[in-house]
């Protein structure tokens, strides 16, 4: 006999519910960055020569995360015992410092002049230009100060002199704050980028490699502008810059105007394909750290895991290198021996596999790179017999 009552259905037991999991909580990518250069490590500044040199090797992830999180790649290149050997001198800043100001004197005359001289086209230069404050607090308050000084000025169709404006631009997913020496702002809406450097301009020429390294530089405030002219009315962002350089041997100012429609295009392109930050952070195990108060070890582990894309190139732009280059050469990568080099030799990647295969060891006949390999080995050998043997080279 049932022990329920017949005159009603049974009660109904009341289910367990299972526990709700909570949610992890989720680190952001500022957090993120935070603990892979340290928690109280303050980021280093991404300028537009590091930029440059960024876009220049966009295969590089090792890079484009150190510079994105912002770690000191000089501070960690001692670290690691391969510090950078390259830099600006102390009397190199000072002099630069020194002409940037006497360029900028008086309001900026001098530089208006030669805005004049060389982009006027015969006109007179204004009497003066109005030189708007940027001050604010932090890269953030600049940026923002320097946007809305921007649109003021188009607005007010006057002259305008923006003296080391703040710019930002992202890169990889994560903002780069950028700082030129000055942008000008023409009555017609036009904004052009004043680049003033310390080496000189002798017979109205200067040295071609400076003068690529700063229109490249140049190139990336191009970029930065036009992110803020794409939303101020009737403003233009130029693609011919104008670089300031010492006349001669002389202190005096002299200018050259500079096309930057090439390295604009070439530089964004190179951003673009850059992997975002978080994708190569995401990949990095668990307490990866580039903190400089860690062991050499440590940081040469956590180095290690992020992957390099080392160039013979990168010696001249980059802190770190010297010791990409050690690690390559102890691993007979045929990178150190340079983009043009590594792409000759195809599906070969280290120097004693390229050997193998020009001596007939490893590597398929039928393959081009391999075939070519061992005509020049033998080549090389008939040369030599014939210097050993007493035969003149033709």
């Amino acid at each position: 006999m049932s022990e329920y009552p017949a005159s009603g259905p049974p009660p109904q037991i009341p289910a367990t519910r299972a526990p709700v999991p909570r949610p992890k909580p989720t680190t952001t990518l500022r957090q993120r960055l935070s603990e892979l250069r340290g928690p109280s490590v303050a980021p280093h500044p991404l300028d537009a020569r590091a930029l440059a040199a960024l876009a220049a090797n966009p295969g590089c992830k090792r890079r484009a995360l150190l510079d994105g999180a912002g770690v000191d790649k000089a501070v960690l290149a001692t670290a690691l015992g391969s510090p950078a050997a390259f830099g600006q001198s102390q009397f190199a800043f000072v002099r630069g410092n020194a002409f940037e100001a006497k360029v900028k004197a008086d309001g900026g005359t001098e530089l208006l002049r030669l805005l004049f001289e060389r982009l006027g086209g015969g006109a007179e230069p204004p009497a003066r230009a109005a030189v708007p404050d940027l001050t604010a607090a932090g890269p953030e308050g600049r940026a923002a100060r320097t946007a809305l000084a921007l649109r003021e000025a188009t607005e007010a169709g006057g002259w305008a002199l923006l003296d080391h404006p703040m710019l930002v631009l992202e890169v990889a997913g994560s903002p780069a704050y950028l700082e030129p020496d000055a942008v000008v702002v023409h009555p017609d809406g036009t904004w052009t980028v004043v680049e003033i450097k310390s080496f000189p301009m002798i017979d109205s020429s200067a040295d071609a490699a400076k003068v690529g390294a700063a229109a490249r530089q140049s190139a990336v405030y191009v970029l930065a502008l036009e992110r803020i002219a794409a939303v101020t009315e009737g403003a233009e962002v130029a693609h011919r810059v104008l670089l300031v350089c010492p006349k001669d041997f002389s202190n005096l100012p002299t200018a050259s105007v500079v096309d930057v429609r090439k390295q604009r295009a070439v530089t964004s392109r190179q951003l673009t394909r850059l992997t975002r930050v978080e994708d190569i952070a995401a990949a990095l195990p668990e307490g990866t750290t580039f903190d400089p108060g860690c062991s050499p070890e440590a940081l040469g582990s956590a180095v290690e895991a992020v992957p390099a894309a080392y160039a013979p190139e990168c010696l001249a732009a980059c802190e770190l290198a010297f010791h990409c280059r050690a690690k390559a050469r102890a691993e007979g990568a045929v990178e150190s021996l340079g983009r043009s080099v590594r792409g000759e030799l195809g599906g070969l990647t280290t120097v004693a596999g390229v050997l193998a295969a020009a001596a007939g060891k490893e590597g398929d006949p039928a393959d081009p790179t391999v075939a070519a390999l061992r005509r020049a080995a033998a080549l090389r050998a008939e040369a030599l017999a014939g210097v050993d043997g007493g035969v003149p080279c033709r």
